[in-house]
């Protein structure tokens, strides 16, 4: 008789009490090693978990809207050889939001990464989700829907919600199957605030019709994925509720590509490949060091600027599932080739989908690029809560006028977009000016 195994929640991280969204088995399920079993929502992640035995599934022990923890028995399983579990795989993140592979460049382009905006793909809520509740009477305009609509907010969210006086019907989830965080009722107050109650002056925009695009010829609905519903959501609260201003430059890169291709052997040896985002990232850093303003985050009031004294740089990461942004921490105190092999390793594992989410969380400043891709410049969404983001796009020979005659240069477009609440346009023209001093020579890293 086949031997009966329990099948546990690994571990996943500093997570307590994560409810379970969806149950991927059933009871008599032939299962593989690796196969996922279980969805879990945390309040920065939503993760699915594999089953570290092949086998029969004999017993659930779990339901949805359960919460669980590390340890926790989920089910019970028959037969089969065991197999070591990966760590949780994220589905999704908030944040992070184009379906070719990002990877770091060749010789002479800098990576490719997510053409918009870097997200963070684990970017923190104020509120736990809580489980799916209908609407029940008595429950006010925090909580009740008199359209017979499901709100997806947990009872702390509905009180806050009652507070401020907000109709949750009207509030726009960033989570997954719309569930509603503290953020998203900010937001909207932020948002009705401007469009009239505020005396602001801001623009009403009302909802987008329903159209039936049938009429007009064949169509096919396809669901958009989780990462892209999460990321589609922060991107759109960064994009209102933070003015954004986008300052360009460019950078000569002739030199630092000759001294690049110099180390190529070297890097070689140490099986790493040595790319220009590489450079970039001690680059930007360098600029951080000398404009601290940019290293820095609001707090939820808006009152207070926290400087961070860390450098850790999100990197924007195009995958099959979506965008999602890991963070290379401490740049500052890693060398070149060190840095091109964690980031190496870091966007393999972007790309296979088993980035833990504590890699997608805070990080101080983002690079997106598009070097791999192709296009001139592009504004790139800031990935709040930091406060600026560098757009990178591909380099290519340009004629410089230098010294009475033109010379071939390699030049390379930037983007930087900022948060004009804390970063005005001189502060942003001095920081890209200095981040391109240093790109063009890059011995500047030194001083």
């Amino acid at each position: 008789m086949a031997e009966s195994k329990t099948i546990a929640l690994p571990d996943v991280g500093d997570f307590k009490d994560i409810e379970i969204i969806e149950i991927l088995i059933a009871v008599g399920d032939q299962v593989e090693a690796e196969q996922s079993i279980l969805v879990l929502e945390s309040d920065k992640a939503t993760m699915e978990i594999p089953s570290p035995f092949g086998g029969t599934i004999e017993a659930i022990n779990v339901s949805v809207g359960d919460r669980v923890n590390e340890g926790d028995a989920i089910a019970s399983i028959s037969g089969g050889a065991e197999k070591p579990a990966e760590p949780a795989e994220p589905a999704a993140t908030e944040a992070p939001t184009p379906a070719a592979a990002a990877a770091p460049a060749t010789a002479a382009e800098t990576p490719a990464a997510a053409p918009a905006a870097a997200v963070e793909s684990a970017q923190k809520s104020d509120a736990t989700p809580g489980k799916t509740l209908r609407p029940h009477p008595g429950a006010g305009t925090g909580g009740a829907s008199t359209s017979g609509k499901t709100i997806h907010a947990s009872p702390s969210i509905r009180r806050y919600a009652r507070e401020l006086g907000v109709n949750l019907e009207q509030v726009i989830g960033s989570g997954p199957k719309g569930r509603i965080a503290k953020a998203d009722v900010k937001a909207f107050v932020k948002s009705s605030m401007a469009a009239g109650g505020g005396g602001g002056g801001g623009i009403a925009v009302s909802s987008a019709p329903e159209i039936d695009h049938s009429k007009f010829g064949e169509i096919e609905t396809v669901a958009l994925g989780r990462i892209q519903k999460i990321s589609g959501a922060h991107l759109h609260r960064s994009w209102v509720t933070v003015p954004h201003v986008t300052q360009f430059d460019e950078a000569d890169i002739t030199e630092l590509e000759v001294f690049r291709k110099s180390l190529a052997k070297e890097a070689e040896k140490k099986s790493v490949r040595l790319t220009p985002l590489v450079f970039l990232m001690k680059a930007v850093v360098s600029a951080l060091q000398e404009f601290p303003g940019f290293n820095a985050s609001l707090d939820a009031a808006g009152e207070n600027l926290i400087m961070k004294k860390y450098f850790h740089i999100g990197i924007a990461v195009d995958t099959p599932k979506g965008l999602v942004v890991p963070v290379v921490r401490d740049v500052d105190q890693k060398g070149l080739f060190e840095l091109a092999a964690e980031l190496g390793e870091i966007s393999l594992r972007a790309r296979d989908g088993k980035l833990s989410p504590g890699e997608m969380q805070g990080g101080c400043f983002t690079i997106s690029s598009l070097g791999g891709i192709g296009g001139t410049y592009f504004t790139p969404i800031i990935n709040a809560p930091e406060v600026a983001i560098l757009g990178v796009s591909r380099s290519k020979m340009q004629p410089v006028y230098i010294d009475g005659a033109f010379e071939p240069r390699l030049i390379l477009p930037l983007g930087l977009s900022y948060d004009h609440r804390v970063i005005d346009g001189a502060q942003a023209a001095r920081f890209t000016n200095f981040l391109s001093q240093v790109i063009s020579d890059i011995r500047r890293v030194l001083l």
